[in-house]
């Protein structure tokens, strides 16, 4: 018999490419849970409409009423959905509290209700401002510098208690920053993408100074699915293995590929508490055969390909957030 997997937020980036790959098992279920804010759309989810082990349900992480039977339902629940991006978290922290917060203890304790296996998402961000040199490994301590990297630290220690007092089986996942098609264009590959293409200014924090690890997408969700499928029961895993430079390296890096003349990056002022510069040691998810596919620049040309044919993705998806 196969399985049931319940994805949160899986009409998101990393979500929808989860799915993608899940799907590509002839024996696994997938329903989407997602409440369709700027960072989900239905059009992410597109070419599994018609497929009779696929199913989405509109509906709040942090709805019980929601939550509790489509959990019941699953095997397992990857829990992906997520208010992701640092500046509207400091713009406006509460609804990042509400949905990675609450919304996490919402599907917690749906697990240990029915005794569902969860995979919880996390980042690197937890972790705080990493050193010029060296990497994090999964026992340093969590020390956020930022509203969202708060909340999903409080979301990543929720998960840790609920193995520790109930011995619910929790994984999680930090993982590095990801790239790919169908990433919201206000995150910073697709901005500098978008901006290049249409040959408009594109905005570097600060001097440009600050280092990023970039894994693609699709061994992002690879990682994922290792963890899911071979990691330990209150198990964390740092999913690492990018390609680490500069913002600027990387504006300059995305100027050639597109054919645009670097004069169009331009520096903006950098954003509060910007950590420097992460890192990640992997050695845990490499014990469990998983390792980066995609060169860097392979990622990135398959990248940029897509949202030159995509522009009006991106229109609408922007649209989409507005509305």
């Amino acid at each position: 018999m196969g399985r049931s997997i319940l994805v949160t937020g899986g009409a998101g980036f990393i979500g929808s490419h989860l799915v993608d790959l899940l799907l590509e098992r002839p024996d696994t279920a997938v329903t989407v849970l997602d409440k369709l804010t700027y960072a989900g759309s239905r059009r992410n989810l597109a070419p599994h409409e018609r497929n009779p082990r696929f199913r989405f349900v509109l509906g709040d992480v942090a709805d019980p009423g929601v939550v509790e039977p489509l959990v019941r339902a699953a095997d397992r629940v990857v829990h992906a959905a997520a208010e992701s991006f640092v500046d509207r978290s400091i713009e406006d922290s509460k609804v990042f509290v509400e949905s990675n917060v609450l919304g996490t203890q919402v599907v917690l304790e749906a697990c240990r209700e029915s005794d569902t296996p969860l995979l919880f998402v996390s980042t690197d961000e937890v972790y705080g401002a990493g050193q010029p040199e060296g990497v994090f490994e999964e026992d340093d301590p969590l020390l956020p510098r930022n509203p969202y990297a708060a909340s999903k630290a409080g979301a990543d220690l929720l998960c840790r208690s609920y193995w520790i007092t109930y011995r619910l089986a929790v994984t999680i996942v930090r993982g590095t920053n990801t790239f790919g098609p169908r990433q919201h264009p206000e995150k910073a590959i697709p901005t500098f993408i978008v901006s290049a293409l249409r040959g408009r200014p594109i905005p570097v924090y600060g001097d440009g100074s600050h280092r990023r690890e970039w894994l693609y997408v699709r061994d992002f969700v690879r990682a994922v699915a290792t963890v899911m499928d071979e990691g330990e029961p209150g198990g964390v895993y740092n999913i690492g293995g990018g390609f680490e430079l500069s913002n600027l390296e990387l504006a300059r890096r995305i100027c050639e590929a597109v054919g645009a003349p670097e004069s169009l990056i331009t520096f903006v002022p950098d954003r509060p508490g910007h950590d420097v510069r992460y890192g990640l040691g992997w050695e845990r998810l490499s014990a469990l055969g998983w390792r980066p596919a995609v060169p860097f620049s392979d990622g990135l040309a398959t990248t940029v390909a897509w949202y030159r044919d995509n522009l009006s993705w991106v229109e609408e998806v922007v649209s989409e957030g507005r509305s």
